[in-house]
Parts: structure tokens; sequence; C-alpha cells
């Protein structure tokens, strides 16, 4: 073979490409495989004398590239348009996590690193898990069907009737059950609660997240540095908690929880002007408190030999506290509107 035999060779080669109507795949095998076309006549070059070779070389890469942009081309579309196969392909839609999802996955972490075990508890659970065990007496409001979904079934002697839970609390005593009222106990429960009334800041299925320590000499400034540090992990450095006297059934004193805002630092203002997303500096993200001697005699604990504190919030609540959301109406994130979710 002689290099302008070569030369021709190549030219009839590139004619057959073009006009061969064979799909992509199948015809890049043809030309480009390890037995294709081009392969055979590559190996043509051991025909050519010393001097030749190089100058076939130089002809077989420039006609290799040509081959390639040929075999990209191909017609590979019903339409008869030309399509670019050497083209990034489009990504197919990827879902996510739902938003509230990975708020739950981030609380988790938090509280996991400094000990927390996280713990599940029934959803649906008896009276005296949910209330009489937590201190609240017969007549306590919680108790009342326009504020608390009822189950439909069989009461049980001792425990009453099954309801939906109204808090993640009824995991407490449980948890205390667990061990066998041994402390220590150091628990962080996230499940589904439910309650009666629905709004921009309210709905009828939400999570709530509560935490609960128990061991020997465990007081208000653990209750405290618990707080601060799931601030600053949640919500950013520089994020502090403020707790004010309150009362829940459950914990005696208790607190409501507050978190300094991010939008003004917690100074209530942004710039010459009122800050519109706190007003004060503050936002009320929950409550919290020392465990009440009650509740801890239910779980088999001695309240003369332990301590404890717990606290609870709703995870909805806590997420569209965060930067940058703004959500003001939290129904939006269970509208099941794609649009919203994959902001997220």
């Amino acid at each position: 073979m002689t290099i302008k035999q070569l030369q021709s060779a190549i030219q009839e080669l590139k004619q057959t490409a073009l006009s061969d109507a064979t799909p992509g795949a199948q015809k890049h095998q043809t030309y480009l495989g390890k037995k294709g076309k081009f392969n055979l006549l590559a190996k043509k070059i051991l025909d050519l004398s010393p001097v030749d070779r190089k100058k076939a070389g130089q002809l077989l890469n420039h006609f290799k590239s040509e081959l390639e942009t040929i075999l990209a081309h191909s017609d590979a579309g019903e339409s008869g348009e030309w399509v670019d196969l050497s083209i990034p392909g489009k990504k197919p839609d990827v879902g996510h996590l739902h938003p509230i999802s990975q708020a739950i996955a981030q609380i988790s972490r938090i509280f996991e690193r400094i000990g927390f075990t996280r713990v599940r508890y029934p959803e649906v659970d008896w009276d005296w898990y949910v209330f009489e065990s937590l201190n609240m007496p017969p007549d306590h409001p919680a108790r009342d069907e326009w504020e608390t979904f009822f189950v439909d079934g069989p009461t049980h002697p001792d425990l009453g009737k099954l309801v939906l839970t109204t808090h993640t609390s009824n995991g407490q005593v449980r948890e205390m059950e667990r061990l066998h009222g041994q402390p220590p106990i150091r628990m962080i429960n996230i499940a589904r609660c439910y309650r009666r009334q629905q709004d921009a800041t309210h709905t009828q299925m939400f999570h709530q997240f509560e935490g609960l320590v128990v061991d020997k000499g465990i007081n208000i400034q653990h209750l405290k540095g618990t707080l601060d540090h799931f601030a600053r992990e949640f919500y950013g450095p520089g994020t502090k908690s403020r707790i004010r006297p309150f009362h829940f059934q459950f914990t005696e004193p208790s607190f409501e929880v507050d978190f300094s805002c991010h939008i003004c630092q917690g100074t209530g203002r942004v710039g010459k002007n009122k800050c519109r997303f706190c007003k004060s500096g503050w936002h009320e993200v929950g409550g919290a408190g020392m465990v009440h001697p009650n509740v801890l005699k239910a779980g088999g604990i001695d309240p003369s030999q332990y301590t404890g504190f717990a606290f609870g919030w709703g995870v909805e609540r806590t997420y569209s506290l965060k930067d940058h959301l703004n959500i003001d109406d939290i129904r939006l994130i269970y509208s099941n509107q794609a649009s919203f979710l994959r902001q997220f």
C-alpha cells in the first residue's frame, strides 16, 4: 500500500460512514469498535515503508477525529434532525428529603453528638402515658375532647382511653420504664403529634422533639447549657437561649424557651426600625423545665435521689425560624406543592 492508496481508502470509508443509516450505537461499533473498519484500515500502515509511516499516522489520526465527529452527529432521532451525541445528557429529576425530614436528621445529629440516644415511642398511646403519668388531673383542659383526638376503641382498665398523642412527653415515663427506673437517662424522642387546631402557625399533625435527662445532681444549669448548645448548632454561632418562668403540669419549675433572633442578632432592631420578624429580639420556641417529682415516681424513679430536666417543641416551628426561610404559614410545608418543596 502507498500513501495515495491510503488516502483513497480513507476517503471511501468516510463517504460510507456519512451515508450509513445504521443506529448510532451500532454504527459506532461498526467503525470505531475493536474490530471496526477504522482499526482494520489502521493495521495496513504496516504495509508502508518506514519513511511513509509517519505521514500515514498523521492522516489516520486526523481521519479518526473526523470519523468521531461524523458518528457524533449521526441521525439518531425519528424527526430527522441531527443529534450531537457528544453533548452531555439531561440529568433526570431527582427528589430530595422533605424539609421536615431534613430538620429531624439535623436535630438528631446535634443531640447525638452530646450523648443523647434517639428513641421512638407510640404516636397512638394510652391516656395514662399521655396525661395521667405526667401529673395532669382528669379535669385538665388538655384532656378535653375539643383539644385531643380520642380513638374510638376499647378502654384499658388501668391505662384509660387511646388517644393520638398531643405531645412527645408520653415517651418520658415509657423511657423510665424501659430502663426499669435505673438512670442515667439521656433521651431524644422525635415523633408526630396531633391537636385539634389549625392555622398559620399550627397544623393538626405536626412533629415534636422531646429531650429528657435524669441523673443525680441534674439542675437548671445543665438545662440552660443544653438549650444554648442546640441554639448555636441549629441556628448558628452567636445564637442564645432565654428561659422565662411558666407553668407546665409535668415540670417544676417550668419555663418558656426563647431563642435570639437571627435577623436583628437579638437587638430587636434593624437599623433605626423595629425588627419586623421578631419585634423584640427573641423568638418563642417551646417549653422546658425540671421533671416534676410525680412524673419521676410514675416512672419508678426515686425523686429524693434523682433529678432531671425535659424540653420539647415543634420541629416545624423550630425549622421555620431558620435564617432566610421566612415561612409565614407552616401549612405550606404539608401542602404538597412541588414548587414550594423544590426550594429545600
